[in-house]
């Protein structure tokens, strides 16, 4: 009867809850001052964590971020850094994308900009959110490729579909029109559905230009800049220099 039980959990793909069960037959004397409800207990939570770990474990893959080990906890606060620890605080309850702002972080090369993006992706997908990174060029090359196959909308389809979208390396160069339009859909799009983290090198002074500076670019910044959270940056020393330097 106990190897028909076990099979048929299996069966139905609850792998966990079998194994807890079949520990608990196999260790009677372990479980035996325990109520019914209190062993089912016991079973139950073992196959709802696997299949929540399993979930969180895709979503963090379906992300494509950079790294899966960037952690909020791991963000060094350097006095030259100027970071604000109660705003990264605050961001971390991932409140921002549930309310779909923008959060826009600015940053010389090296100084760690994509590491608290990648964080910030990270922390998202352990709550059970959806995000996505990409860099600004690949989404463009990305785009025509899908274009030429008649399947940008697909593109734009799976863009809106993630509670978070980073997309790293923004406006590192000018833009032409057919970049600004994409831009301005993806934005439209973005507007009911969630937040994006946009990362760049270049101040937001310097964004209008980089996109024609015309109508399309109002349209774009309206669309990011407004409600936006900021995080800034400084320091001209790398974290890579700096970890090189440590060793």
């Amino acid at each position: 009867m106990i190897s028909e039980s076990l099979r048929k959990l299996r069966e139905m793909r609850l792998n966990e809850l079998a194994r807890a069960y079949e520990e608990q037959m196999e260790q009677m004397e372990t479980y035996a001052g325990m109520t019914f409800n209190e062993r089912l207990a016991i079973m139950i939570d073992r196959e709802y964590d696997a299949k929540h770990n399993r979930h969180i474990k895709r979503l963090i893959k379906n992300a494509e971020l950079p790294s899966n080990r960037a952690f909020l906890a791991d963000i060094e606060y350097l006095p030259d850094r100027h970071l604000d620890r109660d705003l990264i605080r605050s961001l971390s309850t991932n409140e921002y994308i549930r309310k779909r702002r923008n959060l826009i972080i600015l940053g010389a090369t090296g100084s760690g900009k994509t590491f608290l993006a990648n964080a910030f992706g990270l922390n998202a997908c352990n709550a059970g959110l959806t995000a996505w990174y990409v860099r600004l060029p690949d989404l463009f090359v990305q785009y025509s490729l899908d274009e030429e196959r008649g399947k940008s909308r697909d593109l734009l389809k799976k863009i809106g579909k993630y509670n978070l979208l980073i997309i790293d390396e923004f406006l590192l160069v000018e833009t032409n029109e057919a970049q600004q339009r994409i831009l301005l859909e993806i934005m439209e799009r973005r507007t009911t559905q969630g937040a994006i983290i946009l990362c760049s090198q270049i101040g937001t002074e310097g964004w209008h230009s980089r996109l024609g500076g015309g109508i399309l670019a109002d349209s774009i910044m309206d669309r990011i800049i407004h409600g936006s959270y900021r995080i800034k940056i400084e320091g001209t020393t790398s974290m890579r220099q700096r970890h090189a330097e440590e060793l």
